[in-house]
């Protein structure tokens, strides 16, 4: 028998402790939980923010080896889930065939989603950046706070704020189609990203969305789901009321964690398996 792996991928402006307390409830859970992080990340958020560097050439290539090589280097298939940019990360792996079942939380569209929903906030960090870290797309707490961070108290956003937040590589965001000449990039659907929507053989997806999130908008995850109408492998779509984009690191990630755990019981993905 072999302890189910689960591999947690965090999106751009997150660093991996965002993932703490997950990884302590599925291990609770019997699950052998894997939060491999980003291509030279520091030790925490705090350290990123002063010394970004490692990151400053990381481009979507990179990440995306990174993690496909991680997850090739496990003994068996793991369930992969990702929020924001992991999300559409792990959607891609799971289309490699590389996951026994997958979990998108706010996942950035892509494989052929189409919305007209604003992000224009996305669009200026990506624009712009600090002079004392050339290269990197900065968050400031304002932001964090209305767009991120917008369904908790005020002081529950700075902890999380200090906790989680990192700057951002603007070599990657250009390659996820973040322009420097507009309001809006000329493509937000990256060719190195592959999200096979009609892949009838794969295992169950469930995408997550909060209904008050800013960054990506339930439109656009209810978009992603319905790209996937057409397939006959298990899709769910999970709604959280009154809920951000900060859904998993602020004060009832629990809540969806848990959603997450009953899903994988209710598809037949337990924490101990025969399989290899």
């Amino acid at each position: 028998m072999n302890r189910t792996p689960v591999v947690l991928v965090h999106g751009a402006w997150f660093h991996k402790s965002s993932w703490r307390n997950w990884a302590e409830r599925f291990t609770s859970y019997g699950f052998d939980v894997h939060v491999p992080g980003w291509p030279g990340e520091a030790v925490s958020a705090a350290a990123d923010r002063r010394r970004p560097g490692p990151h400053r050439d990381l481009g979507l290539e990179t990440l995306i080896d990174h993690y496909e090589l991680f997850v090739r280097s496990l003994d068996s298939r793991p369930v992969l889930v990702g929020h924001s940019l992991g999300g559409l990360v792990v959607q891609h792996l799971f289309s490699a065939g590389l996951g026994r079942a997958a979990v998108a939380l706010a996942p950035w569209p892509g494989g052929g989603v189409s919305t007209d929903e604003p992000r224009t906030w996305v669009w200026s960090l990506a624009a712009n950046g600090s002079a004392d870290n050339d290269g990197f797309a900065q968050l400031p707490k304002s932001y964090f706070r209305n767009a991120v961070a917008n369904t908790v108290g005020e002081e529950e956003a700075a902890r999380l704020f200090e906790r989680h937040v990192v700057p951002a590589p603007r070599r990657l965001l250009a390659d996820l189609g973040f322009g420097r000449g507009g309001d809006h990039p000329e493509a937000f659907r990256p060719a190195r990203i592959v999200v096979d929507t009609a892949d009838a053989a794969r295992g169950p997806l469930l995408l997550i969305s909060g209904q008050e999130d800013r960054v990506v908008p339930d439109a656009v995850t209810r978009a992603a789901y319905k790209a996937y109408g057409d397939c006959a492998a298990v899709t769910d779509l999970k709604q959280f009321a009154d809920r951000g984009h900060s859904l998993v690191i602020d004060s009832g990630w629990r809540t969806v964690a848990d959603h997450v755990l009953v899903w994988l019981a209710a598809n037949g993905i337990e924490a101990v398996t025969a399989e290899p």
